[in-house]
């Protein structure tokens, strides 16, 4: 990949590959499929390892000198400096359960940050994605953050409630909890969308890995909002989140440091 990147042709590859991972899953979707348990405890299925092994073939044949980072298959170190994060199914518990909120999650980034970020959502037909410094855009148009301008009237995600006591986060989460409108676990990456999109505030995750990030930051920036570790600073890399709409970003952070 050159050092004149084109991100329009980039993004045009990572819509199309994660449409195609995105296939893939849709044939196990609601089979009855059978995780598996990785050492960790969380699971995998063969949905997420053939959606991995698609993505991995496409950019290996397109862009043979950038390194991956997947979460089903490891790291491979690229030449170019740049490097695609993969997530082939974000969101696994809910894949196997037949929920639909799980996603495919597919990013560029050049070390620092994420250039090109897709978030697609196969079996809700849904795609958010952005560029920096193009804009973002769900399913073709381009969307932005809502207006709620306080934290008194935002609604308030999570994807796993237990996880803010095993990460000591279980204070600040009390204290958002308690101030905002209303909360629901509409979590894993399909909480960030909803914030890119206009139709929540906050979205909070005490413990994140760099696949699970990889295209959130910017796509929640070029909607205008804020992607952010716990203590406000703009990074897929921290091992955790908090995604606002970016009017109640100082108010978050005031009552996330108590």
């Amino acid at each position: 990949m050159s050092s004149s990147l084109d991100l329009r042709s980039v993004l045009e590859f990572a819509l199309d590959t994660a449409w195609q991972a995105g296939r893939i899953t849709l044939g196990y979707f609601q089979t009855g499929i059978v995780p598996e348990r990785k050492s960790d405890k969380s699971p995998v299925t063969a949905a997420d390892k053939a959606a991995e092994q698609k993505i991995r073939e496409l950019t290996t044949r397109y862009w043979p000198d950038d390194g991956i980072i997947g979460e089903e298959f490891g790291n491979h170190t690229g030449t170019s400096g740049y490097t695609w994060t993969v997530d082939p199914i974000d969101g696994t518990k809910s894949f196997v359960q037949g929920v639909p909120i799980y996603s495919v999650l597919l990013s560029l980034t050049d070390g620092k940050r994420p250039l090109v970020g897709v978030v697609h959502f196969p079996a809700l037909n849904e795609t958010v994605y952005a560029t920096q410094g193009g804009g973002c855009y769900w399913n073709g148009r381009r969307t932005q953050v809502s207006s709620v301008a306080t934290v008194r009237d935002s609604v308030l995600l999570a994807s796993d409630i237990d996880a803010f006591d095993k990460y000591n986060r279980a204070a600040p989460w009390k204290r958002l909890v308690d101030s905002t409108y209303f909360q629901r676990t509409w979590g894993d990456s399909y909480g960030y969308a909803l914030v890119a999109t206009g139709r929540a505030e906050i979205m909070v995750d005490p413990w994140m890995a760099i696949w699970d990030c990889g295209p959130l930051q910017v796509v929640l920036e070029e909607a205008g909002g804020t992607f952010t570790d716990w203590n406000g600073n703009p990074t897929i890399y921290a091992g955790e989140a908090i995604a606002t709409n970016g009017k109640v970003f100082d108010e978050v952070m005031g009552l996330v440091r108590g």
